[in-house]
């Protein structure tokens, strides 16, 4: 992730902001992002969950929680 370099504008000044984006950056990852070596996301993989999520559904789960 870029934002732990201070090279560029994506770079974190407050750790509550880094926390947050390293968050949703992580959900993704697992729960959107089909990977190709597994052919589905490591949630599916692990029996989180029985299906791929999309970023709508990833973005509403994280702002109820």
């Amino acid at each position: 992730m870029r934002r732990f370099t201070r090279l560029t504008n994506a770079f974190s000044k407050k750790l509550d902001n880094l926390k947050a984006a390293l968050a949703l950056h992580l959900a993704w990852y697992n729960f959107c992002r089909v990977h190709k070596s597994l052919r589905v996301t490591p949630a599916m993989e692990a029996h989180l969950t029985d299906r791929v999520w999309s970023i709508p559904e990833l973005l509403t789960a994280a702002l109820t929680n």
